[in-house]
């Protein structure tokens, strides 16, 4: 909570001096925000209880040195992860959070279309090449601003993930992968391959204008001086970006969950999402990284209404009163036996060779597409 706390009231000063009056003023609401602690992390579920495993770990190894006799962190009670549910950025949501600047969960997802717009926005846009090139593959922050071109391969159209880097103590550090599923190679698609052929030419058209100022690590995405890209600086330039668009807003980890829903709305298996997002579970993913989009569940309900057969045509059960009163107006209906197979009705005699059921589900299933 202090930390928190601190955050806060750090927020709220640096958005002070917008509104004060004078120069002088303005100098020193901006002197008392250098005073302030810096902005830090609070440590999420996961994050304690991995802390508590490494330092159980630990104590295990000084019980079996006999420096202790017991394990004080056995007795440490944590509370269990609850992870988040990915929520899509419906406009009903999005209109509520307009009203009242709460997000409907700590992990949101944006529609294809609102994804589409933030795309468009940032086409040749080179600070953001970086998320340009993660859009699709769900990419790591750490993994896409440790990446290499001795790991981009792109004649095969392909990445490896061998490395990340991550920050500690407002330092970047080099890491390997997450996990042993973290090292990977991930499959790109045509745009993202010109994109990164594009960024190689402008990158070396960089390092010659530098000279001796350009510092050469091999790096995909680097400064302006070819040094290492920090992770938190890409989030924080991803949300200062949506901010501007005036985009619902998610985390730039949020892509990672869109790479992954988009995947499955295009029909890709979840095994083969798992490998692209470097899971070890299939399970995993499943539950936590992919959502349902509202125009795919539509879609479903109603590929699995036209796979049950049925003996009446659609639509001539019980009509509500207001049907029954206009056709109490207009005279009743034709009944099935009156109208062609073109109509959407059952055709009497099926062809040779096809059962009966088999031909009324494909005429309905005509009907019901036209």
């Amino acid at each position: 909570m202090e930390i928190e706390e601190s955050n806060r009231l750090r927020r709220a000063a640096i958005a002070e001096p917008t509104k004060i009056k004078g120069r002088e003023a303005r100098r020193r609401a901006r002197s008392a925000i250098e005073a302030m602690p810096p902005f830090r992390r609070t440590t999420g579920p996961a994050t304690r209880q991995h802390i508590k495993a490494t330092l159980r770990a630990a104590l295990n190894v000084a019980i079996s040195l006999n420096l202790l006799t017991f394990n004080p962190a056995a007795h440490v009670e944590i509370d269990a992860v609850k992870r988040p549910t990915a929520v899509v950025w419906t406009a009903a949501r999005v209109e509520r959070w307009q009203e009242s600047g709460l997000r409907p969960s700590p992990v949101m997802v944006w529609t294809p279309a609102q994804f589409g717009r933030f795309l468009d926005a940032i086409s040749g846009d080179p600070p953001v090449l970086p998320l340009s090139c993660l859009r699709f593959r769900g990419l790591r922050r750490g993994e896409l601003c440790g990446l290499r071109w001795e790991d981009v391969d792109l004649d095969a159209g392909t990445i490896t993930v061998t490395t990340q880097l991550i920050e500690y103590a407002g330092e970047v550090h080099e890491s390997d992968p997450k996990s042993e599923a973290g090292a990977r190679i991930v499959a790109l698609d045509t745009e993202s391959i010109e994109t990164f052929r594009r960024h190689r030419t402008c990158q070396i058209m960089a390092r010659i204008d530098a000279g001796d100022a350009w510092i050469e690590t091999g790096r995909v995405f680097t400064r302006e001086d070819g040094s290492w890209l920090a992770p938190g600086w890409l989030s924080d330039y991803f949300e200062r970006l949506i901010r501007r668009l005036g985009l619902p807003t998610i985390r730039l980890h949020d892509l990672r969950h869109l790479g992954a829903t988009l995947a499955h709305a295009a029909g890709v298996t979840m095994k083969t999402i798992q490998a692209m997002l470097g899971h070890s579970s299939e399970h995993f993913t499943a539950n936590t990284y992919t959502s349902v989009l509202p125009e795919v569940a539509v879609e479903a309900a109603e590929a699995a209404a036209l796979i049950v057969p049925r003996q009446t045509p659609s639509g001539a059960r019980s009509a509500p009163a207001g049907r029954r009163c206009i056709e109490e107006r207009e005279g009743p209906r034709a009944s099935a036996s009156d109208e062609t197979p073109a109509q959407g009705h059952y055709h009497p005699e099926p062809p040779d060779g096809i059962e009966p059921s088999t031909y009324a589900l494909r005429v309905r299933r005509s009907s019901r597409l036209s």
